[in-house]
């Protein structure tokens, strides 16, 4: 069991007021907010070992190297990755998938087929209708229903030997419903079709093994996961990262450079070109080994009870509607109140110190399936209550009155 109150004392900004009430941050999804330890792990890199890594003979560089590579290989262990080549430090999930799409662009031809789900964040929907632009390659849907899962039978028939790459997120930002991946990793395989996860949304509430889930590609966000903005990885395959070709010029990505010619350094350089968020990447190795220390099984089960009180409290709101009500989902609850606009509700629950998500969330087609604007959406981290459940609901119940 989690000590709430020594867990919450690690985050500064959850002692603070909003409009001169408590703050109550259900704003996880979008991003989480960071403890001391990772605050401290940032200026302390500026403060004692500021340098630029790989380059520099000096003591300084040789200490960020060396504390920036001691962070890659914590992120390898984490998601159990089989070397540290090959795990690639992004500026987040969104920089991933679109290095991963620009590489297949050499690989892709007319005919060639692309999947991805309806259930993707605009992120892991652009960069492939980009790719299909590029290669005439054609972008097929897998479908969602009404409880937000998607169709795995609609799913077996659109995969074929046209297939080359299916992009699917592990859990949907708009809804928390937890894919079935590893079924779908399968799949992709029988086909010879490669497979990426984005796991943005994933990676704070469980711990994913890449060699058990056997994924091709598996990209995620620090920031979500108790970690600095602009900070990301990119996991793939060791046989796969060689094949893609570099996705940005520059120095570190380079072996030797000639005007006649260029090699590529090997892997993880060949796709690290220029100067890193080198705190950040330092502090992101810092987040997780804080969040293994409270420790997954702990935070999954906190979660989970926030996830079922707040769904059960908020359904005794008359004509409230939760949307995403899968089997599998984790601590996300999207919903709209009749005849409301989620924006309405929004702007008059921050007054009271309630921060949430409204809008479409990145997740238009979502939306657009279930003919609705948008939603309100409250997405829960380890270090909330069950009392700022109750806060919020007061909060939804006193918006409703006003709108009413």
């Amino acid at each position: 069991m989690l000590d709430i109150n020594k867990i919450r004392a690690d985050f500064p900004i959850l002692s603070q007021k909003v409009n001169g009430k408590p703050l109550v941050y259900f704003d996880n999804g979008a991003t989480s907010q960071k403890p001391q330890i990772v605050i401290d792990a940032i200026a302390s890199y500026y403060q004692e070992i500021n340098a630029n890594i790989h380059r520099g003979v000096h003591t300084l560089s040789q200490l960020a190297t060396d504390a920036y590579e001691a962070s890659r290989g914590k992120i390898q262990d984490h998601i159990n990755a089989k070397f540290a080549h090959e795990v690639l430090f992004t500026s987040g999930t969104t920089f991933g998938v679109n290095l991963v799409s620009n590489g297949f662009a050499s690989l892709l031809k007319t005919g060639d087929e692309v999947l991805v789900s309806a259930l993707e964040h605009h992120s892991n929907i652009v960069p492939w209708q980009f790719l299909c632009e590029r290669t005439g390659a054609t972008l097929k849907v897998i479908p969602m229903n009404e409880t937000g899962e998607l169709i795995m039978e609609k799913y077996d028939k659109l995969l074929s030997e046209k297939t080359k790459i299916v992009a699917v997120n592990h859990i949907s930002n708009a809804l928390g419903t937890i894919n079935p991946i590893k079924y779908m990793i399968d799949k992709a395989h029988k086909f010879g079709a490669a497979i990426l996860i984005d796991g943005a949304q994933a990676v704070p509430h469980l711990k994913p093994d890449v060699q058990e889930l056997d994924c091709d590609f598996y990209v995620f966000s620090g920031h979500k996961m108790c970690g600095p903005t602009g900070t990301g990885i990119l996991y793939g395959k060791e046989s796969w990262l060689n094949k893609l070709p570099p996705y940005q010029g520059g120095g570190e990505m380079i072996k030797e450079v000639s005007f006649e010619k260029t090699t590529y350094a090997e892997l993880p350089h060949k796709f690290e070109a220029g100067t890193p968020n080198i705190s950040g990447g330092i502090a992101l190795g810092t987040a997780v080994d804080y969040m293994n220390a409270v420790g997954f099984d702990n935070i999954q089960q906190q979660e989970m009870e926030l996830l079922h009180y707040g769904t059960q409290e908020l359904l005794k709101i008359e004509g409230l509607r939760i949307y995403g009500t899968s089997k599998e989902k984790t601590a996300v609850i999207s919903f709209t109140i009749n005849g409301i606009h989620p924006y309405d509700i929004g702007t008059i629950i921050d007054k009271l110190g309630i921060a949430v998500r409204t809008g479409h969330h990145c997740a238009q087609p979502i939306m657009s399936f279930y003919n609705i604007p948008g939603t309100i959406r409250a997405s829960f981290a380890f270090y909330n209550t069950k009392e700022e459940i109750d806060l919020m609901v007061e909060a939804v119940k006193r918006a409703k009155t006003m709108l009413s």
